[in-house]
């Protein structure tokens, strides 16, 4: 009878799990004397401290069942031949509440239990499919610290709380957090001659971004504000308010590499229980074998670079049309993180030769066994602004001397450097801002924007602001005002993307007829209608999408939509597809269209005297729709008084 219960509690997770009126500690050491340490909170020597007994070990995992009910009261560590070690599996973590405190610095942390109760009320995750997602990535610190983001808990998770009316205004499904697990934000040097007398001294920059070594199952507590529920509980209040307003919760997951397949299911495990999340971007060295096939996430999205892997491990399949047993919109949970839509939307927007099929290949992928997550601004790199603002990095203020950072950026200044009073320079970058936000949301895939580039945030030229908790990373609101045109554009081009399926469909296109209805579902044209021209020196491209492959939820009809991206610096004239009988050409949107904001205004698009051909101005992108012509009204006969007045 010992046996079997000693063999149920080795089930246990690792880590500390208390139940009614016990507790069960799981630890895993190579040493041959293990004890848990109990601690008073705020005092520095322990109060207890319990032997595990070797005869409740399997492998290198010490079993401990303890008959208390009290655990949550105290803080605890592990003491492994003789050295403290901090619970690696501890559900919260202590001694890290105040961000970027120099006087805790080297100094160990403790663990405590998951005690506190929580509402989570009717709680239902969204589960909005890839098609439908508008992903928008933004650090918890970073987005309310500055004192014009207006809320009253800057730089929290409830900060960011009291930003959800906005994300939900700008039209956003799912925000991406950069990494909220315990990780230690102030980085260490050594000081001092020789191995032996070397001190560990904060170096005066911090792990801003959080990459790096941390407690996987610990929430950041330094992210809260603490007035009145646990960081756990304030994260948990975050991912119900989010989930109230229909928007997903996907925090980034740095892995060093170190972490074996089952630990790393075990993490994704916990946080889809535990904190209700929707997904996880994996970043580092994850090992993803595990986790790609875990039952228990396949509704759950995951980010990663790249599943290539995991794909070579399936069966393969030919070639299969929509519809055909292909994986489903609601089974598709992988999703590729894809840095080379960035790199080859740059290079064609700001004129590079030789752009074309990359081009042509980045706004129609969409493969059938996972998404494409896209973006022309992420973490690393320029932001959208400093992409048109910026030949060149200026990171001098990481004191690194600017050599840390890419130096490949693939951007274009517009004329200088930097910060410009020049009207026409100001012009030609709030018209590139423009046509980078249109590769961005008129491409297939699901696309991702950086929070803040919806209203030109800029770093001053900093591509590697991984060190910088200052004005450089924060968000300043105040540009909002400054730069509400951009803001504009892109709520109104995220409201025109969900309007119109052809644009996110669940499936990528096959550049085919394959539903027989006369034309395929999208082609790619040049100056000359059906013939593309991808030779080096052209800069320009149509796209043009039948009316029939639309994916409406509501049933409703699509328009035909025809795109003519012109990132040449001279103007040239498009020839215009002809359209089925009773249809006209429509113009929607134009970049160059500074008066209007690039947008017509609903209702009034306007209508093309030259149904054959349009003029598309230097680095401009046009949108034209082929609408239905209106029915002419049958001329009614007059009547006899008419007829009288006539003959007068």
């Amino acid at each position: 009878m010992a046996e079997y219960r000693n063999r149920n509690r080795i089930l246990y997770p690792l880590g500390v799990t208390q139940e009614e009126k016990s507790a069960h500690v799981l630890v895993q050491g190579h040493g041959e004397e293990v004890f848990l340490l109990l601690y008073r909170p705020g005092e520095k020597k322990p109060c207890e401290k319990i032997p595990f007994d070797p005869k409740h070990r399997m492998g290198d995992v010490w079993s401990l069942e303890l008959d208390r009910a009290d655990l949550a009261s105290f803080e605890y560590n592990f003491m492994i031949d003789g050295k403290i070690v901090t619970d690696p599996n501890a559900r919260v973590i202590t001694g890290r509440e105040k961000w970027a405190d120099r006087k805790r610095a080297g100094k160990p942390v403790r663990g405590r239990i998951l005690s506190e109760e929580f509402d989570w009320e009717d709680d239902v995750n969204p589960e909005t499919p890839y098609a439908e997602t508008i992903l928008y990535k933004l650090h918890v610190r970073g987005f309310t610290a500055h004192a014009s983001s207006g809320v009253s808990a800057r730089g929290t998770y409830a900060g960011v709380m009291e930003k959800i009316p906005y994300l939900k205004e700008l039209g956003i499904t799912a925000v991406e957090l950069m990494p909220v697990t315990e990780f230690d934000e102030i980085m260490m040097s050594s000081s001092g001659s020789g191995f032996h007398n070397a001190k560990q001294e904060p170096t005066g920059y911090l792990n801003y971004w959080g990459y790096g070594p941390s407690y996987l199952y610990a929430v950041k507590t330094a992210y809260a504000s603490r007035e009145t529920m646990s960081a756990e509980g304030e994260f948990k209040t975050l991912v119900k308010e989010l989930h109230k307003a229909g928007i997903e919760c996907i925090p980034e997951m740095y892995f060093t590499g170190k972490e074996l397949p089952g630990e790393i299911l075990s993490v994704l495990r916990y946080w889809v229980e535990e904190y209700h999340v929707d997904g996880f971007h994996l970043t580092g060295f994850p090992d993803l074998s595990l986790a790609a096939e875990d039952p228990f996430l396949k509704r759950t999205k995951l980010f990663a670079e790249n599943w290539n892997d995991v794909m070579n491990r399936r069966p393969k399949q030919g070639y299969v049309t929509p519809g055909d047993g292909a994986v489903s919109v609601e089974e598709k949970n992988l999703a590729e993180y894809n840095m080379q839509f960035m790199e080859d939307m740059r290079r064609f927007l700001k004129g590079d030769e030789g752009m074309l099929s990359a081009f042509e290949l980045r706004n129609r992928r969409n493969p059938m066994e996972y998404a494409v997550i896209n973006y022309m601004a992420n973490t690393n790199g320029f932001t959208l602004m400093d992409t048109v603002s910026y030949d060149r990095k200026h990171n001098e203020k990481n004191g690194e001397e600017n050599r840390d950072g890419s130096d490949y950026n693939y951007s274009w200044n517009c004329g200088a450097e930097g910060h410009v009073r020049k009207k026409k320079i100001q012009e030609l970058r709030s018209r590139q801002l423009r046509n980078a936000m249109l590769l961005l949301f008129l491409s297939q895939g699901t696309p991702l924007i950086m929070a803040g580039d919806e209203f030109g945030r800029t770093q001053k030229g900093n591509n590697n602001a991984y060190c910088q908790d200052s004005d450089i990373s924060w968000l300043n609101w105040n540009l909002l005002d400054s730069h509400k045109g951009l803001y504009e554009f892109t709520k109104n081009l995220i409201a025109f993307r969900k309007k119109h399926s052809l644009f996110h469909r669940s499936t990528e296109p096959t550049l085919m007829d394959h539903k027989s209805v006369g034309l395929p579902d999208v082609s790619f044209h040049g100056e000359k209608a059906w013939c593309p021209d991808f030779e080096r020196y052209s800069r320009q491209l149509g796209v043009f999408y039948s009316a029939s492959y639309g994916e409406n939820a509501d049933g409703s009809e699509e328009p035909y939509f025809y795109t003519a991206y012109n990132m040449h610096w001279e103007p040239h004239a498009f020839a215009l597809p002809n359209l089925p009988s009773g249809y006209i050409w429509h113009q929607v949107l134009d970049t160059a269209e500074d008066s209007m904001n690039g947008f017509l205004p609903s209702g009034k698009e306007r209508h093309l005297d030259d149904q054959k051909e349009a003029l598309v101005l230097a680095r401009s992108i046009q949108v034209f729709a082929g609408l239905k012509c209106p029915e002419k009204k049958k001329t009614q006969s007059k009547g006899p008084k008419a007829n009288r007045k006539e003959g007068m």
